[in-house]
C-alpha cells in the first residue's frame, strides 16, 4: 500500500490541491508545514488527527515543519459565527513557549514563528507587495468569508488569508516548503497560497486537508462535557482521557482506530470481527485508548490510568494520594467541606440529602458509602480518620453519584 493509498484507507484525504501530488507523495521527498495558532498553551485532541497525518508524512521521508502563529495568532482566524476574542501580547507569548516545547517533545518536528517573518512588514509593503495579489471576489467566495458576510466580518479577519498565504510563500521561499497540511476549515487559506505563490513566483506548489473529525452525531470529537481534551496531562489527565476514549460509540470505533493509531490494515481489520463478534468487549476502544495514551504520556501514565479506572469500578479506594483524587473526579467540583460532625449533618450540609430525615432514610437504606465503605449508622461522627491522605473524603450514593469533598478546620 502506497503512502496516498493508506491516507485514503484511515479517512484523512477530503480535498487535494492536484492529481500530481498522489506521485509526489508517493515517491519524492516533500517538505510540508502543518500551522496552529497560540489560542491555548496546549494542544487539544482536535490537532492530533492532523499532526499525527504529519508524523506519517515524517516516517514516509517527507520533512515536517510546523508554524505557530505568533503573528496570526494576534489577528484570529475568521470563525462562522463570530470574531475571536483578542488574546493578550502576554499570553501569546506564554501559548507558544508552551506549544513548541509539547510539539518539540511529541514530534520533534522543526518548529517557526511567523511573527519573526511578519513583525517588520510595515502597511503599504503588505499592501504593495501581497495586497495587489488578491482579488476580493476570490476572497469573498471563499467559504469561512461567505458565510460571515450576513453577520458581518472585520477587515482584521479578513486580512488573515492574505496573511497565512503570505507564510507559504516566505517558507517556499526559505525553506523550499512545497505542501502544507490542514484541516478542512483552512481549504481556502491554503489555495490562497497556492495562488500567491503560482502568481508571484510562477511555481506550483500543493495542499491537502483531512476531515474534521466528528462523533457519529457530528458534533466535534474530542470534547468532553464541553471541555476540550487537552494533550498536555496536566491539563486532562490519562486517567480522564482514558475515559472518554473507553466509553465512544462502536458505530465509530474504527474509523478513529484508522485515524490515531499506527496500527496497520489487517491489525484494524482484526479487531473489527472482534467488535461486531463481542462488541461487549470493546477491544476497539481499549486499544485506541492504549495508543493513544501511550504515545501521548507513555506506559507508565497508561498504567496508572488503568489503575484510576479499576479503583473507581471497584469502589476501592484505598491508597489514593491526592493527585489520584483530583484525577478522577474533576478538581472544580471538589468542594470544601468542614468535619467533625455527624454524618446526617453533613449530608444535609452537601446538598447529598435534601433534608435530616432523608439523609436518615439513605443511611438506614444502605444508600451512602463513605471512601468505598458502606455506612448505616446514623449517629458516626465524620472525623479525620474518615480522610484520604489526610485531606479528602468521598461520598457516594446510590450505584453512580459521588460527592468528593476537601476537609477543612
Amino acid at each position: 500500500m502506497t503512502l496516498y493509498e493508506d491516507l485514503l484507507y484511515r479517512g484523512l484525504i477530503k480535498d487535494i490541491s492536484s492529481e500530481e501530488l498522489k506521485d509526489k507523495l508517493n515517491n519524492e521527498k516533500l517538505t510540508f508545514y502543518i500551522g496552529t495558532d497560540p489560542t491555548a498553551d496546549s494542544l487539544h485532541i482536535g490537532h492530533l488527527s492532523s499532526f499525527l497525518i504529519s508524523k506519517r508524512l515524517k516516517d514516509a521521508g517527507h520533512n515536517p515543519i510546523l508554524l505557530i502563529g505568533g503573528a496570526t495568532g494576534r489577528i484570529g482566524d475568521p470563525r462562522p459565527t463570530s470574531e475571536r476574542e483578542m488574546k493578550s501580547i502576554e499570553e501569546i507569548n506564554h501559548n507558544i513557549e508552551a506549544l513548541t516545547k509539547q510539539v518539540k517533545d511529541l514530534f520533534g518536528f522543526e518548529i517557526v514563528n511567523n511573527y519573526d517573518w511578519s513583525k517588520d512588514i510595515n502597511f503599504i509593503d503588505f499592501l504593495r507587495d501581497y495586497g495587489k495579489y488578491f482579488n476580493i471576489n476570490y476572497m469573498l467566495d471563499k467559504d469561512i468569508i461567505r458565510r460571515r458576510l450576513e453577520t458581518g466580518i472585520t477587515y482584521t479577519e479578513f486580512s488573515y488569508m492574505i496573511m497565512q498565504a503570505l507564510d507559504y510563500l516566505h517558507l517556499y521561499e526559505t525553506k523550499n516548503c512545497t505542501l502544507q497540511v490542514a484541516g478542512s476549515d483552512q481549504w481556502g487559506n491554503i489555495t490562497a497560497g497556492i495562488d500567491l505563490i503560482r502568481k508571484k513566483k510562477q511555481k506550483e506548489v500543493y495542499g491537502f486537508t483531512m476531515p474534521l473529525v466528528t462523533t457519529k452525531n457530528g458534533t466535534k470529537f474530542g470534547k468532553s462535557e464541553g471541555n476540550a481534551l487537552w494533550l498536555d496531562k496536566n491539563k486532562t489527565s490519562s486517567y480522564k482521557m482514558y475515559q472518554y476514549l473507553i466509553n465512544l460509540e462502536d458505530e465509530m470505533i474504527i474509523d478513529y482506530l484508522k485515524i490515531f493509531t499506527f496500527l496497520s490494515k489487517d491489525e484494524i481489520e482484526k479487531i473489527a470481527i472482534e467488535v461486531k463478534n463481542n462488541p461487549e468487549q470493546r477491544l476497539a476502544q481499549k486499544t485506541l485508548a492504549k495508543e493513544i495514551i501511550t504515545f501521548l504520556h507513555g506506559e507508565e501514565e497508561y498504567q496508572r490510568a488503568l489503575k484510576l479506572t479499576e479503583k473507581l469500578f471497584s469502589n476501592d479506594f484505598n491508597n489514593l494520594e491526592k493527585k489520584d483524587i483530583v484525577d478522577i473526579f474533576n478538581e472544580e467540583e471538589i468542594k470544601d467541606i468542614k468535619i467533625n460532625k455527624n454524618i446526617i449533618d453533613i449530608l444535609v450540609d452537601c446538598n447529598i440529602a435534601s433534608s435530616k430525615r432523608e439523609a436518615r432514610e439513605f443511611v438506614l437504606g444502605n444508600a451512602i458509602s463513605i471512601n468505598g465503605e458502606k455506612v448505616n449508622d446514623p449517629n458516626i461522627i465524620i472525623d479525620n480518620k474518615y480522610l484520604i491522605d489526610n485531606t479528602y473524603i468521598i461520598f457516594k450514593r446510590g450505584k453512580k453519584n459521588y460527592y468528593t469533598f476537601k476537609a477543612i478546620n
